[in-house]
C-alpha cells in the first residue's frame, strides 16, 4: 500500500484523493457469499460471434493471466569495431525467445494464447550493440495448469537460447490473474433467457480480464457477450451494432428476472 506505483505515487496516496481511507480497507471487504450472485454484460473482444453470425455468447469462464518480465543481460559494444563471432547482442536471443514463445503456445492442442508484447532494447542506438532487452511473455488459458506448463517449457529454452547468444537471463512472475469459472446454474439460465428470446449463441471463454472474474471469489457469477464487429477492441474502430447491444441487454433482463424467481 505504501510501496509507490509505475507513477511513482503511492497507492495509499491515491486513495486518499478520492476522499478514502486505506487505514479502513479491511471494513469494506465483502465476504464469501455476501452477494446472491453476479452478471455481467460485454462486448466479446474478439470476432467469433460476428464471423459466425451468433448473436449471444455465453460465458464458460474468464481465463488466468500470467505475465512474466523477462531480462537478458548481453554486452553493449561498438556495431562497427566488434566482430560478429565476439558478440554477445541481447537483442538476437530476445527475438529468438519471442519466436519460441508463438511455437510453443501453438504446439499444444487448446485455446491457450500467449504474447511477447513488449520489448525494451538498450542502449537503443543505431551503432551500439544491444546489451540488455526487457521483454513481457503473457500467458493465458482457462486452465492454471495448462499455463505453467507452458512457462516451463518457455523458460527451459530460453535458458538455452540465452546461452547459444553467450547472454544470461533472469525473470520476474509480475503478477497473476487466477482463471474463474462461470457458475453452471447462471449459464443455464442464461441460455434459458437466450432461447426465450428466440437469439442465437454459443458457450465460449472469455479471453480478456473483467469484473466478474474478482466477483466470482465472493459469489457465483455469469458472463454475457454480444458480438464485436470484426473483433476490434481497445481501437477507435471498435463497434458493437446497436441491435446487438439491444439483444445483450434483453439478455440480461431476461437472466435477472429468472434468477429473481429461482
Amino acid at each position: 500500500m505504501t510501496s509507490p506505483g509505475r507513477d511513482g505515487v503511492p497507492l495509499a496516496d491515491k486513495i486518499r484523493r478520492i476522499g478514502g481511507d486505506p487505514d479502513r480497507l479491511a471494513e469494506a471487504r465483502h465476504a464469501p457469499g455476501s452477494i446472491a450472485g453476479y452478471v455481467e454484460l460485454h462486448i466479446e473482444q474478439g470476432a467469433i460471434l460476428d464471423e459466425r453470425g451468433l448473436e449471444i455468447g455465453i460465458v464458460e469462464g474468464i481465463v488466468g493471466i500470467h505475465h512474466y518480465d523477462v531480462t537478458i543481460h548481453g554486452f553493449a559494444n561498438h556495431a562497427g569495431t566488434t566482430p560478429m563471432d565476439r558478440r554477445r547482442n541481447a537483442l538476437l536471443a530476445a527475438a529468438e525467445l519471442t519466436l519460441a514463445v508463438d511455437r510453443i503456445v501453438r504446439s499444444v492442442p487448446g485455446r491457450q494464447v500467449g504474447t511477447v508484447g513488449r520489448l525494451l532494447v538498450r542502449p537503443g542506438a543505431p551503432n551500439v550493440i544491444p546489451g540488455q532487452v526487457d521483454l513481457t511473455v503473457e500467458l493465458r488459458d482457462l486452465s492454471t495448469t495448462t499455463i505453467t506448463s507452458l512457462w516451463d517449457r518457455i523458460h527451459a529454452e530460453a535458458l538455452e537460447i540465452a546461452k547459444k547468444y553467450d547472454t544470461t537471463l533472469d525473470y520476474v512472475l509480475q503478477h497473476t490473474n487466477d482463471p474463474a469459472l462461470s457458475d453452471p446454474r447462471i449459464r443455464a439460465v442464461i441460455a434459458d433467457a437466450v432461447a426465450g428470446l428466440r437469439l442465437t449463441s454459443q458457450p465460449m471463454p472469455s479471453g480478456a480480464g473483467h469484473d466478474a472474474q474478482d466477483l466470482a471469489r465472493i459469489g457465483p457469477m455469469g458472463m454475457i457477450f454480444v458480438p464485436s464487429v470484426k473483433g476490434i477492441s481497445h481501437s477507435p474502430l471498435e463497434l458493437t451494432r446497436p441491435q446487438d447491444v439491444t439483444n445483450g441487454a434483453n439478455v440480461l433482463l431476461q437472466t435477472i428476472l429468472r434468477l429473481d424467481h429461482t
